[in-house]
C-alpha cells in the first residue's frame, strides 16, 4: 500500500468514529449533559487529527503530482 492509500485508510476509520461519537453526544444530550460533553469533546479531538491527516494527504499529493 502507499502513503497516501494508508493516509485515506486511516482517515475513513477517524470518520466513522467520529460520527458515531457525534450521533452519541446528539442522543445524550438532553438526558445526561456530562456525557454527552465526554461525547462531544472526544469528537473534536478527532476532528482536529482529521484536519491533520487531510494536511498531510495534501502535501503527499502535491509531492505525488
Amino acid at each position: 500500500m502507499t502513503r497516501r492509500d494508508l493516509l485515506q485508510q486511516h482517515q475513513n476509520k477517524l470518520n466513522k468514529r467520529y460520527k458515531q461519537l457525534v450521533e452519541q453526544a446528539y442522543n445524550l444530550r438532553q438526558t445526561d449533559h456530562e456525557a454527552s460533553d465526554v461525547f462531544a469533546y472526544k469528537a473534536i479531538k478527532i476532528l482536529d487529527k482529521l484536519n491533520r491527516l487531510s494536511y498531510l494527504a495534501r502535501d503527499v499529493s502535491q509531492t505525488a503530482s
